[in-house]
C-alpha cells in the first residue's frame, strides 16, 4: 500500500506541475512556481500539494491566490490523467525549503570567506 501511495503522490506532483506549466493562463501564476511534492492521505480523500514560489512576498501571495482559484481545474486534470476511484480534494501549501537552502548557502559562503 505504501508504494502505491508513493506512486500516486509522484503522479499527482507530475500532473500538477505539467498543468501549471502548460494549461493555466492566469497571469498571477508565473514561471517562478515549482511543485515540490504531494502528500496524499492513505484514504485518498485529501492531498496537500507543496508549492515553492520564487519572488517577492506579494508575487508569492498572488501566485498562491491564482493556484487556489485554479484548484478545481487542476483537480479535474488529475482525475482525467490518473485513474483513481476517488480523486482527492487538493490544497496548496507554501514550501519555503528552496529559499531556506539558498539562505543557508549564503550564510555558509559568508563564513567561509571570512
Amino acid at each position: 500500500m505504501k508504494t502505491r501511495l508513493i506512486r500516486i503522490n509522484d503522479e499527482i506532483t507530475r500532473v500538477t506541475a505539467d498543468t501549471i506549466r502548460s494549461d493555466l493562463s492566469d497571469p498571477r501564476i508565473g514561471t517562478v512556481v515549482s511543485v515540490m511534492g504531494a502528500d496524499t492521505t492513505s484514504d485518498l480523500k485529501q492531498c496537500k500539494i507543496r508549492i515553492s514560489i520564487f519572488g517577492s512576498k506579494e508575487e508569492q501571495e498572488q501566485a498562491m491566490e491564482g493556484l487556489n482559484r485554479a484548484k478545481g481545474f487542476i483537480r479535474k486534470r488529475i482525475a482525467e490523467i490518473i485513474n483513481l476511484r476517488q480523486t482527492p480534494e487538493i490544497s496548496f501549501v507554501y514550501d519555503d525549503s528552496i529559499e531556506y537552502g539558498m539562505r543557508m548557502r549564503k550564510l555558509i559562503d559568508e563564513v567561509n570567506s571570512d
